[in-house]
């Protein structure tokens, strides 16, 4: 059977009879593909953001903190207070070759910053340069800590990007400038705009040899952070790190809130089993609304082959063919999924680019599909037309001449 242009409008004219039934029975298909297409970008979308706040966190590391003891160990009484040390970073290193990046931090909780008549609440911590290692800063203007800082041990400050809106409200390169804080004034040689945890805005990094020195920290340390060598995941070396500690302090190894261990491999873990699940359930109530649509055309075409059972018997009489009511059964079914389908796809990445208008950060697109989930939902679609049409076909390719003339009689 040659498909010309007299058939389109043959199968355009028959839709259009029916106007309100094939336009409801094109809205279960309309619907389906705007929820597959929708949620799967819209779940992209979500998973890029989420992605985005822990982007330069290293994947494989881990932090290590001191906490009141719950066991009683070696004649120590459960709730005892103590305190990680800098030598603590020297025994995982000699112990544990597993570990590639181990730094220490001291946290000095929030401080007052002022620069001229601006001042801003300021986190204040004290880093080495290689912690860079563990937390990737996202550098705007300047640079990070360097190891030159830590041996002159020189009064210089990393700003995060709160502090620097709330100091420097007009703007420019803070470099070179000097803020005061606890009445010690540090020169700005980096600005750095990293958001992967809340408290990233209104961090102010200095050296950690200063550090220790200005607020008379002596040899103690709030936090180790570490990461492992490639191949080797945390989970492997987290109970050895333990007990080195606890060996040095007296501390029963398996006291796990005693010394505190927050493996990030395991938070990076639970996102993706979340993602995958989000995945799945996106395809599953996609697929189920088409399926429903697939359905609902494969019904409305078995009501109109009943409804021209004459028309049908004679077209067969002056000679068409059981493949010629096949094909044109099936290309109606394919042509009502498409033309509702291709609009649910438009539809869908309208809705999705103004969801992107409204994520949108330094130009990054979150909420869209791929070109290749557009082409597939498209063949999805041919194949579910040509399915819903195959039953109604068939039935209309078994109508026979005379029984269909006595049928209209």
């Amino acid at each position: 059977m040659k498909f010309d242009i007299e058939t389109y409008r043959e199968i355009l004219d028959t839709l259009s009879k029916n106007k309100s039934r094939s336009l409801l029975t094109g809205f279960g298909i309309f619907w389906g593909v705007f929820m597959l297409v929708a949620l799967m970008g819209g779940g992209k979308g979500l998973q890029h953001l989420l992605r985005d706040n822990y982007e330069g966190f290293a994947t494989n590391s881990a932090m290590v903190w001191a906490q009141q003891t719950t066991k009683a160990y070696h004649g120590f009484e459960k709730g005892r207070e103590w305190n990680m040390t800098l030598t603590d970073v020297s025994r995982l290193r000699e112990n544990i070759p597993e570990l590639e990046v181990i730094t220490p931090i001291i946290y000095y909780g929030t401080r007052n910053a002022i620069y001229g008549e601006n001042n801003s609440n300021a986190s204040l911590q004290g880093a080495y340069p290689d912690y860079a290692k563990v937390e990737s800063p996202e550098i705007k203007a300047g640079r990070f800590i360097n190891e030159i800082d830590i041996k002159e041990e020189r009064k210089v400050c990393v700003i995060g990007k709160g502090v620097y809106e709330k100091l420097f409200p007009d703007g420019g390169d803070p470099c070179g400038e000097r803020i005061c804080i606890d009445s010690v004034y540090y020169s700005v040689v980096g600005l750095n705009v990293s958001t992967v945890n809340h408290g990233d805005e209104n961090r102010v990094v200095i050296p950690f040899t200063i550090a220790q020195k200005q607020y008379n920290y002596g040899n103690n340390v709030d936090q180790i952070h570490v990461t492992s060598v490639a191949g080797v995941h945390m989970n492997e070396v987290e109970d050895r790190m333990r007990e080195v500690i606890a060996r040095a302090h007296d501390i029963d190894p398996t006291d796990e809130k005693g010394i505190m261990i927050f493996n990030t491999e395991v938070l990076f873990g639970l996102m993706d089993s979340i993602f995958r699940g989000v995945d799945i359930l996106i395809w599953l109530v996609g697929l189920g609304t088409l399926l429903a649509g697939m359905i609902g055309v494969s019904n409305i075409m078995m009501v109109t082959v009943k409804e021209r059972t004459s028309e049908i018997g004679i077209r067969r009489a002056i000679g068409a063919t059981p493949r010629d009511i096949l094909m044109q059964i099936i290309l109606e079914s394919i042509i009502l999924t498409a033309v509702a389908g291709m609009l649910g796809i438009m539809f869908s990445v309208l809705v999705l680019q103004f969801a992107d208008m409204g994520a949108a950060k330094g130009g990054e697109v979150y909420f869209q599909v791929s070109i290749e989930t557009a082409f597939a939902a498209a063949a999805l679609l041919g194949v579910l037309g040509m399915v819903a049409g195959i039953a109604p076909a068939y039935r209309a390719m078994k109508i026979k001449p005379v029984e269909a003339m006595r049928e209209d009689d």
